[in-house]
């Protein structure tokens, strides 16, 4: 039986064991399939990433839910960058191209009192209308209709990874929610393997503007996703596209998420459109490093 070393940083956050957990594995070129699919469930957090070689960008990237693959992980790309700047393994590069299953996507690392900040250019943004029911969909996550803002639609959207927007009316709505993973299909009939992200415009921190809480597609083997990335960048779009859409500057929001299971972070985003149309997502975010432990897997490596 053999090994593989993973290391457990926090993205979103400054402090251990607060934001999101990510498990990275560094030059995991001699993985197969399988076996990172048996670390990721073996790990068990929402995401385990796996750092590759690439012929077509700086380096690639690979995330694994406990259930499945996903084409980007926002935690966890910003937790495997920190990683390999504050390890030296990327020299003193500040700009990158990582590969994903979303496509190239360019990278940004600034350092801030010696720190890094790292910055991900998320895929274009695409919406598509959610027509089930509101009264399924509420009971799903504990709630009931009236907890749903009506001044907003509800959305699938997407900049990487389909999730399902739901606006709520009020911030003490967030800790009344008992989702209910396994309804999710039956009740997104568009897109059944999607994620779902509730919001809203009230927060607990009086610095950020928007609250969420993030619940996982069944299929992933996860309940809550902590503190939330890609649809922290979608969210910046849905911003633009339904609530600020005469606005011709980049919007800049801080999303705060995790308050609710007590894994608080931030997650900056920015939403800048341009004169045809089209709107540049980015998602910003910090991490730390909380611990190195090692996976025993049954298949043997190559």
């Amino acid at each position: 039986m053999q090994s593989v070393t993973v290391y457990h940083y926090d993205a979103f956050s400054l402090q251990p064991n607060e934001g999101n957990p990510a498990g990275i594995v560094l030059e995991a070129d001699h993985l197969s399939d399988q076996t990172m699919q048996e670390i990721a469930f073996k790990i068990g957090f929402n995401e385990t990433a796996f750092h590759l070689s690439s012929k077509k960008a700086d380096l690639r990237l690979r995330y694994f839910t406990p259930g499945h693959e996903m084409n980007l992980c926002g935690h966890a790309t910003v937790a495997t960058l920190y990683a390999l700047k504050s390890r030296g393994l990327l020299g003193d590069k500040s700009e990158l191209t990582i590969e994903t299953n979303a496509g190239i996507l360019p990278i940004q690392i600034e350092e801030k009192n010696d720190d890094y900040f790292i910055t991900l250019k998320h895929a274009a943004p695409q919406f598509r209308e959610f027509i089930g029911s509101p009264e399924e969909l509420t009971k799903s996550i504990g709630l009931k209709p009236k907890d749903i803002s009506e001044d907003l639609p509800i959305m699938y959207g997407s900049t990487g990874t389909w999730t399902l927007l739901v606006p709520i009316r009020s911030l003490s709505s967030f800790s009344k929610m008992k989702p209910n993973n396994q309804a999710f299909p039956s009740i997104f009939k568009e897109i059944p393997n999607a994620s779902l992200h509730a919001f809203c415009m009230e927060t607990f921190d009086q610095e950020a503007d928007m609250h969420a809480r993030h619940f996982s597609s069944p299929y992933s083997g996860t309940i809550e996703d902590a503190v939330t990335g890609t649809a922290s960048g979608v969210m910046a779009a849905y911003y633009q596209k339904f609530m600020n859409p005469n606005k011709k500057e980049a919007i800049k929001l801080v999303i705060e998420q995790g308050y609710e299971i007590g894994k608080n972070g931030r997650v900056y985003v920015s939403a800048t459109p341009d004169t045809h149309g089209d709107v540049t997502i980015k998602m910003s975010g910090q991490a730390v490093y909380v611990n190195t432990f090692e996976i025993k897997l049954i298949e043997k490596i190559k």
